[in-house]
């Protein structure tokens, strides 16, 4: 860890972040992941070897779940993070046996918090704003990690900047992202999926982001309709093509 990050470091990255939370059975499998999480005295010791493998000016940072199979080592393993040198910590709160079954275990992030002097980010189980301001409330965390609920609705994070600024008094802004202003973004991924996914795959990638944005969106619950038996990444840039042309049209008038 210390040696890639030190490789890592000659890129002058804007940070290098230590992911302690992962519960992918490949990862877990090869001692990585969420499993570390049961050796707190390890995770201290792989902190601390990437905070002097990199110059003091990149910051070292950190993300764990409350823990593996339960949550009793939680404290430990974000005391060790802390000691070893780790600028901040992101918790997010459900064990590695959770997995992402709701609720998420705000209540437990508060208790971290309480027992370091870095700061804490809280992440699980954000899906709006009331949500966000729940979770600051019961983690006492003034600083959120949103990951599946971004994905959901990519302007989540629009919404709780302008629910704050409303709350101060403040002229809002904007509160999300429209569907038309999303298409681009949309052909944006679609681009990286064509580069990094094999042809059969692809398809599948922009359908399963689809599942998420129609709990959101109307617009993508009929395009996933429209899209749910296509596996042709020429009929997938196509659509894309047409929808991004309808959107930019002029309105007709009578």
């Amino acid at each position: 860890m210390a040696d890639n990050a030190g490789v890592l470091a000659s890129l002058y990255p804007e940070g290098i972040d230590l992911n302690f939370g992962c519960p992918a059975k490949t990862v877990n499998q090869h001692r990585g992941g969420a499993v570390l999480l049961d050796e707190p005295e390890l995770v201290g010791q792989i902190v601390a070897a990437v905070r002097r493998a990199v110059p003091l000016s990149i910051p070292v940072s950190a993300k764990m779940r409350l823990g593996n199979a339960c949550d009793t080592r939680a404290l430990e393993c974000a005391q060790a993070i802390a000691e070893a040198g780790a600028a901040e910590l992101v918790v997010h709160a459900r064990t590695k046996a959770h997995g992402y079954r709701p609720p998420a275990y705000w209540e437990r992030v508060r208790e971290v918090r309480d027992a370091v002097t870095i700061p804490v980010i809280a992440n699980g189980e954000i899906w709006n704003v009331a949500d966000a301001l729940r979770c600051r409330e019961v983690t006492g965390c003034d600083t959120l990690m949103i990951g599946r609920g971004m994905v959901r609705n990519p302007g989540l994070a629009l919404a709780i900047v302008a629910a704050d600024r409303a709350a101060q008094g403040l002229a809002p802004g904007a509160s999300g992202i429209a569907w038309a202003d999303l298409l681009p973004l949309m052909t944006d991924f679609w681009r990286l999926v064509a580069t990094h996914v094999e042809p059969r795959h692809r398809s599948g990638r922009l359908k399963q982001w689809l599942n998420y944005l129609r709990r959101h969106y109307a617009e993508a619950e009929q395009a996933f309709t429209e899209l749910r038996l296509t596996n042709d990444p020429a009929g997938i840039t196509a659509w894309l093509a047409a929808q991004r042309a309808d959107a930019n049209a002029p309105a007709l008038h009578p």
